[in-house]
């Protein structure tokens, strides 16, 4: 055979008829298979090997005799039968397909295939509407508080055994705090530093009624406004924000130039709040205009907790300042007016106070110390540390471990590194029970306004509970 005719055998002219190409020992061109067909060879024109059926019929394309023909409907069938062949192969490899590889589907199975839909991930708004079309309106009163509303509350007692536990945060819980409006008491507020504020139904059903993710970081620090409609909170996306706890809306926005570790209520004019963090200084904002009306600026790197003395005239800042033998900077005094420093040497010890909390009666607050114990201090000038009385037998080590005083002031608590609920007799200073609460650091322990002995505690590890 000569070159030419060769040649020609091999690549039909243009001219040819399809019938008369079908004839041609030259199989359909297809395209190669996806990369788990790289172990077989491919042939020249064909981009897979040959059946045995069609070995039978048709001749090595290298071979130099001509081919026994076949007519044009065995070469359609065949084709077919092998289209079917190879959807089959590739149906079985896409079950054995490892996860996160999509594989190549040919276009004819994704055409006559129909194509499943999955359903998005469910927004926030719509878990928020799943989790409140069942719960009771926020406004509504607890059927276990009413009958504590008519009568005085009596003395505060301890709690003892557990309650409930709500489990929902996602890492720790900072703080916990009970609505201290008492038809509304039986909201409880949580702070998470897994960047979201939740309500719950603390009292009856133990629910989560609201949740808020209105911040990118996490939030450090959240309290109830007295009316106990609104919420500000202070995060670590340097804002702090005042939300409706109804609808959940933003009512106030601030942004600040530092991580927001601490915020406070001015109680004389409750627009008025004070933002403290990872600043030399102290910022006032009005959240009627959304600016910065006061500055209290001092010499140290991070405010750690802030509050307010008598009506709001003055109030106290618990810094990182610490020198070598002594801690002249811990504690400040401020005249929110002027801005002024009343005293700066209040504390002398070597110990930060990560939390303060001030006394519902008498003229005195507490700072709880990394010494492992809570000092007592006059709030009246020139804020003597009393010597004589130190609440001690918890552990802080390094966690900002909060405490709070019973609405009637008789009984003081502490959380504790050690996972325990610590309660002390405010007049005497004894420990009166140690409450085995968390297997993770305490962080908090927020006594319940009205219902007796009922107090809410919250931990490192996310989790929350009430106890009675």
């Amino acid at each position: 055979m000569s070159e030419y005719d060769r040649n020609t055998s091999l690549h039909p002219p243009l001219g040819t008829s399809v019938v008369e190409r079908s004839q041609s020992p030259v199989c359909l061109p297809s395209q190669p298979q996806n990369h788990f067909d790289r172990g077989k060879r491919y042939y020249p024109y064909c981009g897979r090997v040959p059946d045995e059926s069609f070995r039978e019929t048709a001749g090595p394309l290298g071979l130099s005799g001509t081919p026994e023909k076949i007519s044009a409907q065995q070469t359609l069938s065949q084709t077919s039968q092998n289209y079917n062949h190879t959807l089959f192969n590739t149906a079985k490899r896409h079950q054995t397909v490892a996860s996160g590889i999509r594989p190549y589907i040919p276009k004819r199975q994704r055409l006559t295939t129909p194509v499943q839909k999955v359903d998005p991930k469910p927004s926030v708004e719509n878990v928020l509407v799943d989790q409140t079309g069942q719960t009771q309106t926020l406004s509504e009163t607890s059927e276990r508080v009413k009958p504590y509303l008519v009568h005085k509350p009596g003395r505060a007692e301890i709690p003892r055994r557990l309650l409930m536990s709500l489990g929902g945060h996602q890492g720790p819980v900072n703080t916990v705090q009970w609505c201290s409006v008492p038809h509304l008491s039986h909201l409880l507020l949580s702070a998470s530093m897994d960047k979201t504020i939740k309500v719950w139904d603390g009292v009856e059903t133990g629910r989560c009624l609201r949740v808020y993710s209105c911040h990118s970081g996490a939030v450090r620090d959240a309290c109830w406004t007295p009316c106990g409609r609104h919420l500000l909170t202070g995060s670590f996306d340097s804002t702090a924000m005042i939300t409706d706890v109804e609808t959940g809306q933003q009512i106030v926005k601030v942004e600040n130039q530092f991580k927001v570790m601490c915020v406070a209520l001015q109680p004389s004019d409750c627009k008025v709040f004070l933002c403290g963090g990872h600043s030399s200084a102290v910022k006032a904002w009005d959240s009627r205009i959304g600016k910065v009306v006061k500055a209290y600026k001092a010499g140290i790197q991070q405010t750690l907790d802030i509050l307010f003395l008598g009506g709001g005239a003055e109030f106290i800042t618990s810094t990182d300042s610490v020198s070598r033998d002594s801690a002249e900077r811990t504690l400040i005094a401020w005249d929110y007016q002027t801005t002024a420093k009343l005293s700066n040497q209040i504390y002398h010890e070597k110990y930060t106070c990560p939390s303060l909390a001030l006394h519902p009666a008498e003229d005195s607050f507490v700072a709880q110390t990394n010494g492992n114990y809570m000092a007592l201090f006059s709030s009246q000038r020139p804020y003597r540390m009393n010597k004589r009385r130190r609440y001690e037998g918890h552990k802080v080590e390094g966690y900002a471990v909060q405490c709070e005083f019973s609405p009637d002031g008789t009984i003081l608590a502490s959380g504790s590194s050690a996972g325990y609920a610590h309660f002390y007799d405010f007049q005497n200073a004894r420990t009166l029970h140690a409450l085995r609460a968390h297997s993770q650091p305490c962080t908090c322990v927020s006594q319940h306004p009205v219902l007796p002995a009922t107090a809410a505690t919250c931990d490192w590890g996310g989790e929350i509970k009430i106890w009675h």
